[in-house]
């Protein structure tokens, strides 16, 4: 806490006593910090809740206590998730709701719909493709994409979609058919059989779109293939183990090779 006090006037020009009167606390205990004189477990206290706070911004306020917690012990720091979350508490820092959406879009800022195509075992986002319109070309790309990523080998891979008509279509059908891979499709009026591509579209809603607008296609397509690698590479995720989805795959595969 002292520490981000000291942080707000030495980036933003704020008062010392304007920060501690907003965040609640005693001048005169700052002032017995920034003197040295805090107690080891009052400074480690505060050094912890800067770091918090650095990470937080870091991941543009994306990241909740249980991921902050998995970068602050990679990091070497002995800390809980109760500890974190308090101190995110006395910050007031909270990362925002997510909001379910199926385009990239805003009114009078044009639309994109996306499809997208997820490897459930690691959460990999293998492929995507945007377009004007949801239909039958968007998901045929983003299957495209994905089999190229893992290099054409995708015989006996089962693809689960929703029964919408762009699935059921020829060019998709006759794609997986030349690819070898397995149609499945969830019954009908059932939100639990997509949860897991759902889940993703509400992560790019709420940590990309909601915060930037693509005027073009191509700047849509150029900044979402960005995000998209960087949630592969280095986004972590509670299903795998709070690890990136390109790290579970590369641990797998030292796992096979041993």
């Amino acid at each position: 806490m002292a520490a981000l006090i000291a942080a707000q006037r030495d980036e933003h020009q704020i008062p010392h006593a304007v920060s501690c009167r907003a965040l609640d606390v005693s001048q005169a205990w700052f002032y017995k910090w920034r003197g040295g004189a805090l107690p080891p477990r009052a400074a480690r206290r505060a050094a912890l809740a800067a770091e918090v706070a650095r990470l937080f911004r870091a991941h543009r306020g994306t990241y909740g206590s249980p991921r902050i917690t998995a970068d602050l012990r990679d990091a070497g720091w002995q800390v809980s998730v109760n500890t974190v979350a308090a101190l995110m508490r006395e910050q007031h820092l909270a990362a925002r709701r997510r909001k379910r959406r199926r385009s990239l879009t805003r009114p009078g800022k044009g639309r994109w719909r996306v499809a997208s195509v997820l490897d459930i075992g690691s959460r990999r986002v293998l492929g995507f493709a945007l377009s004007k319109r949801h239909d039958a070309e968007l998901a045929y790309g983003a299957l495209a994409m994905a089999a190229a990523v893992r290099g054409g080998n995708v015989a006996g891979v089962i693809f689960h979609t929703d029964q919408g008509s762009e699935y059921t279509s020829g060019l998709v059908r006759a794609a997986c058919t030349r690819l070898g891979i397995s149609q499945s499709m969830g019954r009908p009026g059932s939100a639990l059989d997509n949860a897991a591509i759902e889940a993703w579209h509400s992560t790019l809603e709420f940590e990309l779109r909601s915060r930037e607008d693509f005027p073009t296609r191509s700047a849509a397509r150029a900044r979402v293939a960005a995000w998209i690698d960087q949630y592969n590479t280095t986004r972590r995720h509670s299903a795998i183990g709070m690890v990136s989805p390109v790290a579970f795959e590369a641990a797998r595969q030292r796992q096979k090779a041993a």
